[in-house]
């Protein structure tokens, strides 16, 4: 292994593990008792939900409460803008333009993140304990500017580790923040499965029945990921001639899930974010609707997966760029047999990639869906639910590919400094 990649490597487990530090920072002035007691009777609703996307930092009312959340929204909107008005695609894409771009989502997600730290402080300001006592210790209007001011640096802190993991380690930085506080929390999940089977709470056989849906959830998205179409690729003789000492690829590989883990994730924010803002109302009106949209609920995993199917089409319209392709092949004197080359091998390319994003988006959308309500169904934890499963199965796969991406290089490079 060489020491770039070593590098890299320890770079991002430094800072993966500076977030999970953050993760127990509390938020100044609160009762954790009447937050550990809030937390213990909503562990199966949003609050629960959004709980296993902090890393278990909302339970203990961390500085990161809200995660990394704010900033997925705030690239949302920015990427449906983008799509929409042209002139911000552009930006988009030019290099000055990009700096600009990702300014606007940091400035997004400072007000995004503002207004979910003040639903949520005020929110605190109603909740008590078993006994009447109150969860906020100190006056009001202070916990609301402190609330707010610690959880929107915490919110930064995350966006910045996310964008140094991205750039200077292995990768993607968001991704793997999730990742982290997914499976942070897996041994805790696994302790209380193993406590409630002893106290009786959980039959065995039922255990049992969750491993096996796992396990297939597993060998379903290693097998579809691992998946891809490769179109063949000719190249004229003069070309062939020219990269007589270099490889050549002869196809274009087309993985079936062209957006990898983005919808779930997109669609985890997009759901998280309204029901967060509700679980903290004491109105009675917001409230139903809360409890109409709670996890496991049929309105809740409609939602999810229709979310999750428009996610991965306008996500995969982006990463895939069957023009640029084109391209490329027509520059290179490469050719698609049977398939002339310019505007008809960029037909063919979106073609090719719009089936495989309707089988990618079902298969994502039925693992986000059907696993969580079988596991639901038999009473466990969000933790070994089809989106967790998802995520976590993805980013691992994603991270050794570009390990070994990674080593690739440093080998060829290694070869070139001893003249071979």
């Amino acid at each position: 292994m060489g020491n770039a990649l070593t590098q890299k490597i320890l770079i991002t487990l430094g800072f993966l593990f500076a977030y999970r530090v953050l993760a127990y920072i509390p938020t100044p002035g609160v009762d954790m008792a009447v937050i550990k007691e809030f937390f213990d009777t909503n562990a199966n609703n949003a609050l629960g939900l959004a709980n296993m996307f902090s890393g278990n930092a909302i339970e203990r009312l961390s500085i990161i409460s809200l995660g990394i959340m704010p900033y997925i929204t705030a690239s949302i909107v920015m990427e449906l803008l983008a799509a929409t008005f042209p002139t911000l695609g552009q930006m988009k894409k030019e290099r000055d333009g990009m700096q600009k771009y990702m300014q606007i989502i940091r400035y997004f997600t400072i007000f995004i993140t503002v207004v979910q730290a003040i639903g949520v402080s005020m929110g605190l300001q109603s909740m008590t304990g078993g006994a009447g006592q109150s969860a906020v210790m100190i006056d009001p209007m202070a916990f609301t500017i402190l609330a707010t001011f610690s959880m929107l640096a915490g919110t930064m802190l995350l966006m910045w580790i996310g964008e140094q993991i991205t750039q200077k380690g292995i990768g993607n930085g968001i991704s793997l923040i999730i990742f982290a506080g997914i499976v942070s929390g897996i041994p805790s999940a696994i302790s209380n499965t193993v406590r409630a089977i002893n106290a009786g709470e959980m039959n065995f056989l039922l255990v049992l029945a969750i491993l096996a849906i796992m396990l297939i959830t597993v060998f379903v998205i290693i097998y579809i990921e691992l998946g891809e179409r490769r179109i063949p690729i000719s190249y004229s003789r003069k070309t062939i001639m020219q990269n007589q000492n270099k490889r050549v690829m002869n196809y274009i590989p087309v993985k079936i899930n062209l957006s990898g883990v983005i919808p779930p994730i997109f669609a985890s924010a997009v759901l998280m974010f309204p029901l967060t803002m509700l679980q903290s109302s004491t109105n009675p009106i917001m409230t139903a609707i809360a409890d109409t949209l709670a996890p496991g609920g049929v309105m809740f995993n409609v939602l999810t997966f229709l979310m999750v199917v428009f996610f991965a089409f306008f996500y995969a319209s982006i990463a895939f760029n069957a023009k640029d392709i084109s391209d490329n092949l027509k520059r290179q004197g490469g050719f698609i047999p049977g398939v002339r080359p310019g505007e008809h091998t960029k037909e063919f390319l979106n073609e090719v990639a719009s089936r495989l994003t309707g089988s990618g988006s079902m298969y994502l959308a039925i693992i986000s869906t059907v696993p969580f309500i079988f596991i639901n169904g038999l009473g466990a934890s969000f933790y070994f639910g089809g989106t967790a499963v998802l995520i976590v199965v993805q980013v691992a796969l994603d991270t050794m590919r570009k390990i070994e991406a990674q080593r690739t290089m440093n080998q060829y490079e290694t070869l070139g400094n001893v003249g071979l």
